[in-house]
């Protein structure tokens, strides 16, 4: 399992070996991270600086308490706060840069699949597909979120589980959406795609995990989307050689008793004998 999830992180770094062959298609995937990171930072930033008050709205039972304890009570919830914002954040990050940057991500997905070799004919979706999916990315940031402040509540080990947490559920939520494109353009059913992510549980976490703590780097956001785009599209063509999928066959044609086919004796072959057939009654032959 430890040597899955370390091959999902040497597939994001794939998607770094991406920049050598094609460095100009790659500089332009810059572009919509880039955008993508100025509206979230619009919102985060003023976060980070107000989360000392909020922590101490949020905990007024605490002002009593020994300042040591009342300082890490209101740290860790701060910590909790911020890690469910970040969490919110990535899907929030990934939903704009994938609607804004369609054209440039379908370009580096299209030469990822040519590398490759045997591309799919078809292109994986459109820009309203690309909405959809954001939207979509967006609800699941929200329930992501959600499962971080509970989880920051329970006592002692909160922090560090909401940490945690928000960064594997993130990063899984990363894998299954970066893969998307090249499983829309094989038109794999969600039972297909459930039955690859089974095959490849590990290596999709590595992957996600990977890019989810890139994400969290000031600026890795925005270096580090072209590279997983390239990266997920790798990904997704081990998935699809590690696990076979079923064959799907249409059923044969039923026939009940009463329209069963009528099954007629061949004609006697050339030159065989039949049995003669008895004369006809009152022909007068003995």
């Amino acid at each position: 399992m430890i040597g899955e999830f370390i091959s999902g992180v040497r597939t994001l770094l794939r998607g770094f070996g991406t920049w050598r062959r094609r460095p100009g298609l790659m500089a332009l995937g810059l572009v919509p991270g880039f955008i993508a990171a100025l509206v979230l930072l619009a919102g985060l930033v003023p976060l980070a600086l107000a989360l000392g008050p909020i922590s101490d709205g949020l905990t007024p039972f605490a002002d009593g308490w020994i300042p040591a304890w009342r300082s890490v009570l209101r740290a860790a919830v701060g910590i909790v706060i911020f890690a469910a914002a970040l969490a919110l954040a990535s899907a929030v990050f990934s939903a704009l840069a994938l609607t804004i940057g369609d054209p440039f991500y379908q370009r580096i997905w299209r030469a990822v699949e040519a590398d490759l070799g045997d591309a799919p004919p078809s292109d994986g979706g459109g820009f309203w597909m690309a909405v959809g999916e954001g939207l979509r990315l967006v609800v699941l940031g929200i329930l992501i979120a959600i499962a971080v402040l509970l989880l920051g509540l329970i006592p002692l080990i909160g922090g560090f589980l909401g940490a945690v947490g928000g960064v594997v559920l993130s990063g899984r939520m990363l894998a299954r959406e970066l893969t998307g494109r090249a499983f829309d353009a094989r038109d794999l059913s969600p039972a297909d795609r459930a039955v690859l992510f089974r095959g490849s549980r590990a290596r999709v976490l590595g992957f996600g995990v990977a890019t989810q703590l890139c994400f969290l780097i000031p600026g890795g956001a925005v270096a580090v989307m072209p590279a997983a785009v390239a990266g997920a599209t790798a990904l997704a063509r081990t998935m699809l050689q590690r696990t076979p999928l079923p064959q799907h066959t249409p059923p044969l044609p039923q026939h009940s008793p009463q329209h069963a086919p009528q099954h007629t004796p061949p004609p006697p072959l050339p030159g065989s004998v039949s049995a003669p057939l008895p004369p006809p009654p009152g022909s007068g032959h003995a």
